[in-house]
Protein backbone atom coordinates (compact mmCIF):
# COMPACT_ATOMS: atom_id res chain seq x y z
CA UNK A 1 0.00 0.00 0.00
CA UNK A 2 1.25 3.81 -0.73
CA UNK A 3 0.56 6.63 1.63
CA UNK A 4 1.00 9.79 0.42
CA UNK A 5 0.89 12.67 2.81
CA UNK A 6 1.33 16.71 1.81
CA UNK A 7 -0.64 18.77 3.97
CA UNK A 8 -0.65 22.05 6.01
CA UNK A 9 -1.90 23.23 9.44
CA UNK A 10 -1.45 25.72 12.11
CA UNK A 11 -2.20 25.76 15.14
CA UNK A 12 -1.29 28.70 16.95
CA UNK A 13 1.81 30.01 16.30
CA UNK A 14 2.81 26.51 15.12
CA UNK A 15 3.18 25.59 11.58
CA UNK A 16 3.20 21.75 10.52
CA UNK A 17 4.34 20.97 6.90
CA UNK A 18 5.15 17.59 6.53
CA UNK A 19 5.81 16.00 2.67
CA UNK A 20 6.73 12.41 2.44
CA UNK A 21 5.60 8.84 0.75
CA UNK A 22 5.41 5.39 2.41
CA UNK A 23 5.16 2.47 0.40
CA UNK A 24 4.09 -0.65 2.32
CA UNK A 25 6.70 -0.20 5.36
CA UNK A 26 7.69 1.07 8.94
CA UNK A 27 8.27 4.46 8.39
CA UNK A 28 9.88 6.43 11.23
CA UNK A 29 8.76 9.92 12.46
CA UNK A 30 11.48 10.97 14.28
CA UNK A 31 11.65 14.38 16.03
CA UNK A 32 12.00 16.54 19.18
CA UNK A 33 8.86 16.96 21.63
CA UNK A 34 6.60 19.65 20.12
CA UNK A 35 7.93 18.99 16.54
CA UNK A 36 4.51 18.04 14.96
CA UNK A 37 5.15 14.46 14.91
CA UNK A 38 1.61 13.56 17.03
CA UNK A 39 -0.08 16.24 15.00
CA UNK A 40 1.03 14.85 11.81
CA UNK A 41 -0.89 11.41 12.78
CA UNK A 42 -3.95 13.12 13.94
CA UNK A 43 -4.35 14.48 10.25
CA UNK A 44 -3.76 11.20 8.73
CA UNK A 45 -6.20 9.26 11.40
CA UNK A 46 -8.72 11.98 10.37
CA UNK A 47 -8.67 13.79 14.40
CA UNK A 48 -7.71 16.96 12.85
CA UNK A 49 -8.06 18.80 9.75
CA UNK A 50 -5.32 19.68 7.77
CA UNK A 51 -5.81 23.80 6.64
CA UNK A 52 -4.60 22.33 3.31
CA UNK A 53 -2.69 19.73 1.35
CA UNK A 54 -3.34 15.97 0.30
CA UNK A 55 -3.79 12.23 1.93
CA UNK A 56 -3.92 9.27 -0.26
CA UNK A 57 -3.96 5.24 1.09
CA UNK A 58 -3.55 3.28 -1.81
CA UNK A 59 -5.55 5.66 -4.32
CA UNK A 60 -8.65 5.99 -1.31
CA UNK A 61 -8.43 9.69 -0.74
CA UNK A 62 -8.51 10.37 3.08
CA UNK A 63 -8.03 14.58 3.16
CA UNK A 64 -8.29 16.71 -0.08
CA UNK A 65 -7.94 21.04 0.62
CA UNK A 66 -9.22 22.02 -3.18
CA UNK A 67 -11.86 19.19 -3.25
CA UNK A 68 -12.88 19.50 0.62
CA UNK A 69 -13.10 16.01 1.10
CA UNK A 70 -12.24 15.56 4.47
CA UNK A 71 -13.19 11.50 5.52
CA UNK A 72 -14.48 11.06 9.08
CA UNK A 73 -11.62 8.80 11.14
CA UNK A 74 -13.95 5.88 11.26
CA UNK A 75 -14.35 6.03 7.16
CA UNK A 76 -10.48 5.52 6.99
CA UNK A 77 -9.35 2.36 8.69
CA UNK A 78 -6.80 3.39 10.76
CA UNK A 79 -5.53 1.60 13.66
CA UNK A 80 -4.20 4.42 16.04
CA UNK A 81 -2.25 3.18 19.35
CA UNK A 82 -1.87 6.60 21.39
CA UNK A 83 0.51 7.05 24.17
CA UNK A 84 -1.82 6.20 26.83
CA UNK A 85 -3.31 3.56 24.77
CA UNK A 86 -7.16 5.02 25.47
CA UNK A 87 -8.61 1.90 26.46
CA UNK A 88 -12.36 2.80 27.36
CA UNK A 89 -12.24 2.60 31.32
CA UNK A 90 -15.24 0.93 32.13
CA UNK A 91 -15.15 -1.85 29.55
CA UNK A 92 -13.28 -4.98 30.10
CA UNK A 93 -10.38 -6.37 27.63
CA UNK A 94 -13.13 -8.26 25.72
CA UNK A 95 -15.15 -6.07 25.44
CA UNK A 96 -12.59 -3.49 24.44
CA UNK A 97 -11.48 -5.62 21.58
CA UNK A 98 -15.30 -6.47 21.10
CA UNK A 99 -16.09 -2.98 20.61
CA UNK A 100 -13.32 -2.92 17.15
CA UNK A 101 -14.79 -5.62 15.36
CA UNK A 102 -16.16 -4.87 11.85
CA UNK A 103 -18.47 -7.95 11.75
CA UNK A 104 -20.85 -8.31 14.08
CA UNK A 105 -21.08 -11.84 12.72
CA UNK A 106 -17.51 -12.63 14.17
CA UNK A 107 -17.04 -10.72 17.12
CA UNK A 108 -16.55 -13.62 19.81
CA UNK A 109 -14.09 -15.74 16.83
CA UNK A 110 -12.07 -12.48 16.49
CA UNK A 111 -12.15 -11.43 20.50
CA UNK A 112 -11.18 -15.06 21.27
CA UNK A 113 -8.46 -14.88 18.54
CA UNK A 114 -7.17 -11.99 19.65
CA UNK A 115 -6.98 -12.92 23.37
CA UNK A 116 -4.74 -15.54 22.89
CA UNK A 117 -2.46 -14.43 20.28
CA UNK A 118 -1.97 -11.36 23.10
CA UNK A 119 -1.64 -13.61 26.13
CA UNK A 120 -4.61 -11.83 27.34
CA UNK A 121 -6.73 -14.88 28.18
CA UNK A 122 -6.39 -14.25 32.18
CA UNK A 123 -7.31 -10.61 32.25
CA UNK A 124 -10.23 -10.82 29.46
CA UNK A 125 -13.27 -9.44 32.33
CA UNK A 126 -10.37 -6.80 33.83
CA UNK A 127 -10.79 -3.38 33.25
CA UNK A 128 -7.92 -0.83 32.07
CA UNK A 129 -7.27 0.48 35.43
CA UNK A 130 -6.53 -3.02 36.73
CA UNK A 131 -3.66 -4.03 34.33
CA UNK A 132 0.19 -3.37 34.12
CA UNK A 133 1.53 -0.61 31.54
CA UNK A 134 2.46 -4.53 29.36
CA UNK A 135 -1.23 -6.14 29.70
CA UNK A 136 -2.47 -2.24 28.82
CA UNK A 137 -0.25 -1.75 25.32
CA UNK A 138 -1.05 -5.56 24.53
CA UNK A 139 -4.83 -5.24 24.84
CA UNK A 140 -4.79 -1.58 22.84
CA UNK A 141 -3.04 -3.48 19.87
CA UNK A 142 -5.43 -6.21 20.35
CA UNK A 143 -8.41 -3.79 20.20
CA UNK A 144 -6.51 -1.91 16.98
CA UNK A 145 -6.03 -4.88 15.03
CA UNK A 146 -10.17 -6.20 15.92
CA UNK A 147 -11.16 -3.19 13.32
CA UNK A 148 -8.70 -4.92 10.41
CA UNK A 149 -6.76 -1.50 9.83
CA UNK A 150 -4.92 -1.08 6.53
CA UNK A 151 -2.69 1.05 8.27
CA UNK A 152 -1.03 1.91 11.61
CA UNK A 153 -0.27 4.68 13.64
CA UNK A 154 2.11 4.10 16.67
CA UNK A 155 2.41 7.31 18.85
CA UNK A 156 5.48 6.82 20.84
CA UNK A 157 4.11 2.96 21.58
CA UNK A 158 6.79 2.89 24.62
CA UNK A 159 6.64 6.03 25.97
CA UNK A 160 4.83 5.03 29.21
CA UNK A 161 6.78 1.82 29.79
CA UNK A 162 10.31 0.83 32.06
CA UNK A 163 13.12 -0.13 30.01
CA UNK A 164 12.70 -3.87 30.78
CA UNK A 165 9.24 -3.95 29.75
CA UNK A 166 9.83 -1.80 26.78
CA UNK A 167 12.82 -4.73 25.35
CA UNK A 168 10.18 -7.17 25.79
CA UNK A 169 6.91 -5.39 24.17
CA UNK A 170 9.38 -4.01 21.20
CA UNK A 171 9.69 -8.07 20.19
CA UNK A 172 6.21 -8.59 20.82
CA UNK A 173 5.32 -5.54 18.82
CA UNK A 174 7.94 -6.15 15.78
CA UNK A 175 6.55 -9.97 15.89
CA UNK A 176 2.95 -8.32 14.95
CA UNK A 177 3.97 -5.95 12.47
CA UNK A 178 6.22 -8.85 10.77
CA UNK A 179 2.60 -10.04 9.70
CA UNK A 180 0.84 -6.79 8.73
CA UNK A 181 0.50 -5.98 5.50
CA UNK A 182 -0.01 -2.08 5.30
CA UNK A 183 2.19 0.82 6.26
CA UNK A 184 3.38 1.51 9.39
CA UNK A 185 4.14 4.99 10.53
CA UNK A 186 6.22 5.05 13.88
CA UNK A 187 6.35 7.92 15.83
CA UNK A 188 9.59 8.48 18.36
CA UNK A 189 12.23 11.02 19.55
CA UNK A 190 14.69 7.41 20.50
CA UNK A 191 17.04 7.10 17.80
CA UNK A 192 17.78 3.80 18.54
CA UNK A 193 14.02 2.54 18.70
CA UNK A 194 13.86 3.93 15.01
CA UNK A 195 17.08 2.43 13.88
CA UNK A 196 15.36 -1.18 15.48
CA UNK A 197 12.39 -1.04 13.91
CA UNK A 198 11.80 1.13 11.03
CA UNK A 199 12.41 0.90 7.05
CA UNK A 200 13.00 4.50 6.39
CA UNK A 201 12.68 7.57 8.56
CA UNK A 202 11.40 11.21 8.12
CA UNK A 203 13.07 13.89 10.51
CA UNK A 204 10.44 16.16 11.81
CA UNK A 205 12.43 19.74 13.11
CA UNK A 206 10.12 22.70 13.96
CA UNK A 207 6.81 21.37 12.09
CA UNK A 208 8.90 20.93 8.98
CA UNK A 209 9.51 17.65 7.47
CA UNK A 210 13.06 16.62 5.49
CA UNK A 211 14.01 14.07 3.29
CA UNK A 212 13.07 10.33 4.02
CA UNK A 213 15.82 8.38 4.66
CA UNK A 214 17.27 4.93 5.32
CA UNK A 215 18.37 4.89 9.10
CA UNK A 216 21.73 3.93 7.83
CA UNK A 217 21.76 7.01 5.97
CA UNK A 218 20.51 8.73 9.10
CA UNK A 219 22.84 7.65 10.84
CA UNK A 220 26.19 7.66 9.01
CA UNK A 221 24.87 10.62 6.61
CA UNK A 222 22.03 12.74 8.23
CA UNK A 223 23.35 15.96 5.58
CA UNK A 224 21.56 18.21 8.66
CA UNK A 225 22.45 20.03 11.88
CA UNK A 226 18.76 18.95 13.16
CA UNK A 227 18.67 15.51 11.75
CA UNK A 228 22.69 15.08 13.15
CA UNK A 229 21.24 15.76 16.58
CA UNK A 230 18.14 13.66 16.73
CA UNK A 231 20.18 10.83 15.08
CA UNK A 232 22.53 11.42 18.81
CA UNK A 233 25.40 12.91 17.49
CA UNK A 234 27.15 14.75 20.73
CA UNK A 235 29.68 17.21 18.88
CA UNK A 236 27.55 19.76 16.35
CA UNK A 237 29.95 22.60 15.57
CA UNK A 238 30.07 25.80 13.08
CA UNK A 239 32.28 25.09 10.36
CA UNK A 240 33.46 26.44 7.10
CA UNK A 241 34.51 24.83 3.69
CA UNK A 242 38.06 25.25 2.55
CA UNK A 243 38.91 23.45 -0.35
CA UNK A 244 38.78 19.85 0.97
CA UNK A 245 39.68 20.86 3.78
CA UNK A 246 37.43 21.66 7.00
CA UNK A 247 37.95 25.01 9.19
CA UNK A 248 36.65 24.91 12.85
CA UNK A 249 36.90 28.74 14.02
CA UNK A 250 35.59 27.59 17.97
CA UNK A 251 38.24 25.08 18.26
CA UNK A 252 40.92 26.97 16.17
CA UNK A 253 41.34 23.51 13.98
CA UNK A 254 41.71 22.41 10.57
CA UNK A 255 40.61 18.95 9.92
CA UNK A 256 41.12 17.02 7.09
CA UNK A 257 37.98 15.04 5.62
CA UNK A 258 37.48 12.26 3.29
CA UNK A 259 34.18 13.22 2.05
CA UNK A 260 33.85 16.18 -0.98
CA UNK A 261 33.22 19.58 1.31
CA UNK A 262 30.28 21.48 -0.66
CA UNK A 263 30.17 25.04 -0.26
CA UNK A 264 27.02 25.28 1.31
CA UNK A 265 28.67 23.38 4.59
CA UNK A 266 27.63 24.76 7.76
CA UNK A 267 28.96 22.85 10.40
CA UNK A 268 30.26 19.20 11.04
CA UNK A 269 29.53 16.52 13.21
CA UNK A 270 31.94 14.25 15.68
CA UNK A 271 30.07 11.22 16.80
CA UNK A 272 31.53 10.48 20.53
CA UNK A 273 32.39 7.16 19.82
CA UNK A 274 34.00 8.36 16.97
CA UNK A 275 36.80 10.14 18.74
CA UNK A 276 39.73 8.09 20.17
CA UNK A 277 43.13 8.52 21.59
CA UNK A 278 45.83 9.88 18.89
CA UNK A 279 48.43 7.70 17.70
CA UNK A 280 51.72 9.46 16.11
CA UNK A 281 50.84 9.00 12.26
CA UNK A 282 46.94 10.09 13.13
CA UNK A 283 45.41 12.58 10.88
CA UNK A 284 43.27 14.84 12.68
CA UNK A 285 44.76 15.16 16.07
CA UNK A 286 43.54 17.37 18.44
CA UNK A 287 45.83 18.19 21.44
CA UNK A 288 43.06 18.45 24.44
CA UNK A 289 42.67 19.31 28.04
CA UNK A 290 39.84 17.37 30.62
CA UNK A 291 36.88 18.84 31.68
CA UNK A 292 35.09 16.28 33.61
CA UNK A 293 34.44 12.85 33.31
CA UNK A 294 31.19 10.93 33.89
CA UNK A 295 30.84 7.10 34.26
CA UNK A 296 28.23 5.15 32.31
CA UNK A 297 27.77 1.62 33.44
CA UNK A 298 30.14 0.03 30.39
CA UNK A 299 31.93 3.39 29.39
CA UNK A 300 33.73 6.63 30.81
CA UNK A 301 31.97 9.91 29.18
CA UNK A 302 35.23 12.49 28.75
CA UNK A 303 34.16 16.30 28.16
CA UNK A 304 37.31 17.91 26.48
CA UNK A 305 38.56 21.26 25.74
CA UNK A 306 40.66 21.68 22.13
CA UNK A 307 44.04 23.99 23.12
CA UNK A 308 43.35 27.28 21.21
CA UNK A 309 40.03 26.93 21.76
CA UNK A 310 37.95 30.63 21.59
CA UNK A 311 36.47 31.77 24.77
CA UNK A 312 32.65 29.90 25.69
CA UNK A 313 33.37 27.79 22.59
CA UNK A 314 31.56 23.92 22.81
CA UNK A 315 33.31 21.28 24.40
CA UNK A 316 34.27 18.14 22.75
CA UNK A 317 32.70 14.73 24.09
CA UNK A 318 34.47 11.14 23.69
CA UNK A 319 32.89 8.28 24.97
CA UNK A 320 35.19 5.03 25.34
CA UNK A 321 35.64 1.70 26.92
CA UNK A 322 35.79 2.22 30.69
CA UNK A 323 39.11 0.61 31.03
CA UNK A 324 40.94 2.47 28.16
CA UNK A 325 40.38 5.40 30.80
CA UNK A 326 41.35 3.63 33.62
CA UNK A 327 44.71 2.62 31.97
CA UNK A 328 45.53 6.34 31.20
CA UNK A 329 48.21 7.67 33.62
CA UNK A 330 47.70 11.34 32.09
CA UNK A 331 43.94 11.98 33.09
CA UNK A 332 44.41 16.27 32.61
CA UNK A 333 45.72 16.59 29.43
CA UNK A 334 44.86 14.21 25.71
CA UNK A 335 45.37 14.20 22.20
CA UNK A 336 42.61 12.78 20.54
CA UNK A 337 41.50 11.85 16.94
CA UNK A 338 38.81 11.72 14.66
CA UNK A 339 39.34 9.95 11.17
CA UNK A 340 38.76 11.40 8.13
CA UNK A 341 36.28 9.39 7.25
CA UNK A 342 33.79 9.87 10.52
CA UNK A 343 33.26 13.64 9.87
CA UNK A 344 29.92 14.38 9.03
CA UNK A 345 29.17 17.35 6.92
CA UNK A 346 25.99 19.71 8.14
CA UNK A 347 23.55 22.09 6.35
Amino acid sequence: MSLSVDIKKHLGDFCLSVNFKAENEVLGLLGASGCGKSVTLRCIAGIIKPDEGHIELDGKVFFDGEKKIHLPPQERRVGYLFQQYALFPNMSVAQNISSAVRDKSRKAEVVAQLLSTYQLQNVASSRPAQLSGGQQQRAALARILASDPEILLLDEPFSALDSYLKAQLEQELADTLDSFRGNVMWVSHDRDEVFRNCNRVCILDDGKSQSVVTPNDLFYDPKTVSAAKLSGCKNVVAALADNSLIKVPCWNLTLNCAHPVGSDISAIGLRAHHIGFADNNDENAIPCSVVRTMDNVFSTIIILRPLGSLPNSPTLRMEIKKELWTARQDKKNVTVSIAPQNILLLR
